[in-house]
């Protein structure tokens, strides 16, 4: 958990710089890493961008309803939605809609056109319902490990 609490604050830290803040010298603390990778506990290391400075100034959350439900036009949407590199997440969702989908976007504008160009020219869609963040209050990945089972 030590070696997991690290890389999620910072995987940009050495084998090295891991294993002396874990006290385990650097094999072993490399043979940790590779075996929480080969158990797919870790996904990737990636670098977290700042879409504000990268000028995506939209984030929006959006609820979509299809119009039918069988398992082929639930295939169809998923494998469409993720093409589109402005969805961030997506996750079915219990409730009044099926999916909940987080996207960024440049401005109000591009947010406008991807709903209208690409979103609801599905046709498997049946309504959405968009609400814009209008501050940001926290932004992480980091999960929390000291809360686990």
């Amino acid at each position: 958990m030590k070696i997991l609490k690290l890389l999620q604050n910072d995987c940009s830290q050495t084998v090295s710089e891991i294993a002396r803040q874990v006290g385990l010298s650097t094999s072993p603390c490399w043979r940790r890493i590779a075996q929480l990778e080969e158990q797919g506990l870790i996904r990737k290391r990636v670098a977290v961008l700042d879409h504000a400075r990268l000028g995506m100034e939209v984030i929006a959350f959006i609820n979509v309803r299809l119009s039918q439900h069988g398992r082929e036009n639930l295939k169809q949407f998923e494998e469409e939605i993720r093409r589109f590199p402005e969805v961030l997440e997506c996750y079915t969702v219990t409730g009044d809609t099926d999916y909940l989908l987080k996207i960024v976007a440049r401005d109000i504008r591009h947010f406008e056109a991807f709903l209208r160009d690409n979103l609801m020219a599905m046709p498997m869609i049946r309504e959405t319902h968009s609400t814009i963040a209008v501050t940001e209050i926290k932004d992480t990945t980091e999960l929390p490990l000291d809360t686990q089972l």
